[in-house]
């Protein structure tokens, strides 16, 4: 570690300490703070609390009060990769804390900038075993990645940038209302999908969720569109606007940036779009999420977050009942619910006849709305996926909801301690079969959902737009401005590059642990952190570009 790196820990580790201080006193921090209905803070506006019900059953809660605007509920993604992955509830937990966001701060004008510290994560819906795609939809800080069927019946928990929340039920997408306007010629292009495998004559947007490349071939032309925020649901005549960086005729499998779009085209409709554009246009992309006829008419308009649920089990207050065998038996439940005042994540065990037996979706809803006073709720997926993660740490059992304990095993909870500024719980699993212990087992999973406490941008004025600079150890170049993005090149040491300009004046900007920079290294662009990079007139003349 460099004295600069050493320097801005230290300065992170005193304000770290402050806030702690600010929040909780040393006595209140050592003792636990517990109010008369038996929450514990975890941050300010975060609270958690454990039920251990006659059934037996642990039911593991956690709420978020919605008037606090610095929390924020967001999605997760296996890998950041929508189309090709798993990983755990705790390993998401981890890609997405200290990531960039799109909260802003503001409900009228949020930007990028703001970072997550990830509090409390809860596994997310059904999900395709083989290949790790989920079954419904998703919306992903604001970006649209995956579509919620037409017509399917469900749609799920939704959370939107002014704080407001509700849960959708069957929708559709009018494709006269999925449009990308080229202003240069006035004409209009309707897109076909979402992050899918591209057909014949259709037109396909690729957005940053989708992988690291779009994964076509080169029988088409692909666009690439620089946004000032993300493509978000925005019925016309709102947008997104960006502007054309990259054409790419005939040219397949291109990188997708972080803040940009892949606009993806083949057969005539490859023709409407090299015809309207050119590097430097910009370009607006309209879409909108419509409720089936006879559904209460609901507006998906600026959603931030959203994973498709499964039983939508209390509606205004009244419990719904399914005869769906998946819904009457007694399982581990993972669920989210609402009030006007708070978002609760809820995760039942199962699977453990003498410690915790499992709920039926009736269960859920009862405890939900009697227990909790939750007006609405939607069950996610359950079982062996049924995980909550509390500051890095898992608080229930998801070995017996996975492997079906009967009893084997007993579970011991530990104090909570500090840690990184919060109260935390941890448990220990013991066994007497041959199989031995197994804290902290998960399932991987395909997607999940978070709480998270909004922290103000950091921005670092080492660099300024111009600067020439030089790599000084080999360099890892990344599709956005942290380590959850991937990665596409490897450079060597003494590589010379330009400090970039960036539209959403991003420069310097702080997320997972280091300072970021868009650097052009003759053409090759991308994202570079601060502790790779020195001034040019450090180090003199590249040896290898200039």
């Amino acid at each position: 570690m460099d004295e600069r790196s050493g320097a801005m820990i230290l300065q992170r580790s005193i304000i770290l300490l402050a806030i702690l201080f600010l929040f909780f006193p040393t006595s209140t921090a050592a003792e636990g703070t517990l109010d008369e209905a038996g929450w514990e803070v975890i941050v300010p506006g975060i609270d958690y609390q454990k039920f251990t019900l006659p059934d037996p059953n642990n039911v593991f809660v956690v709420r978020m009060d919605r008037g606090n605007k610095n929390l924020t509920i967001e999605s997760s993604i296996a890998g950041g990769k929508l189309a090709e992955d798993t990983e755990t509830v705790s390993g998401m937990y981890y890609r997405y804390d200290q990531a960039l966001n799109y909260w802003g701060g503001s409900t009228i004008s949020p930007t990028w900038g703001m970072t997550n510290q990830v509090v409390v994560a809860i596994n997310g819906s059904y999900f395709d075993g083989s290949t790790g795609v989920p079954w419904g939809g998703l919306i992903h800080s604001g970006w649209y990645s995956k579509r919620y069927q037409d017509n399917g019946g469900w749609s799920g928990f939704a959370w939107k940038l002014d704080g407001t929340a509700f849960i959708g039920e069957c929708v559709f997408h009018r494709p006269e209302k999925q449009n990308i306007l080229y202003p240069s010629t006035g004409v209009i292009q309707q897109f076909d999908d979402l992050n899918q495998i591209r057909g014949e004559n259709e037109v396909i947007i690729f957005t940053p969720q989708y992988k690291s490349r779009t994964g076509t071939d080169n029988t088409g032309v692909e666009v690439m569109v620089e946004l000032t925020r993300p493509s978000m649901i925005l019925p016309e005549p709102a947008y997104a606007s960006g502007i054309v960086r990259e054409i790419y005729p005939n040219e397949g499998n291109n990188l997708i940036p972080f803040n940009s779009v892949i606009l993806s085209a083949t057969g005539s409709k490859a023709e409407v779009l090299l015809d309207n554009i050119q590097v430097g246009d910009e370009v607006q992309i309209s879409q909108e999420i419509t409720s089936c006829p006879t559904y209460d008419p609901i507006s998906w308009t600026k959603t931030y977050a959203s994973v498709q649920g499964a039983f939508y089990f209390l509606k205004n207050g009244q419990i719904q009942d399914f005869e769906d065998p998946g819904a009457t038996s007694h399982q581990p439940r993972t669920a989210i619910a609402f009030t006007d005042q708070y978002i609760f994540f809820v995760v039942v065990d199962g699977r453990d006849s003498l410690h915790s037996f499992g709920m039926t979706i009736h269960d859920l809803a009862m405890f939900a709305r009697d227990s909790l006073g939750a007006i609405y709720g939607v069950a996610q997926d359950g079982g062996g996926s049924s995980t909550m993660v509390i500051n890095g740490h898992i608080v229930n059992n998801p070995y017996c909801n996975h492997f079906s304990c009967k009893g084997e095993y007993t579970k011991s909870y530990l104090p909570f301690v500090i840690e990184n500024g919060h109260r935390e719980e941890a448990y220990s699993l013991t066994q007497s079969t041959e199989f031995g212990s197994a804290p902290g087992f998960e399932r991987p999973v395909a997607n999940g959902m978070l709480m998270i406490f909004a922290q103000q941008a950091e921005k670092s004025s080492t660099f300024i737009s111009g600067d020439v600079v030089i790599t000084i150890i080999e360099t890892r170049v990344r599709l956005g401005p942290g380590t959850n993005y991937g990665e596409f090149i490897t450079l060597p040491a003494g590589t010379q590059g330009l400090i970039a300009e960036q539209m959403n004046n991003l420069e310097g900007i702080f997320a997972k642990s280091s300072y970021w920079w868009f650097v052009d290294f003759g053409g090759v662009k991308g994202w570079v952190c601060e502790e790779d990079l020195i001034h040019n007139e450090a180090m003199g003349e590249s040896p290898i570009a200039k």
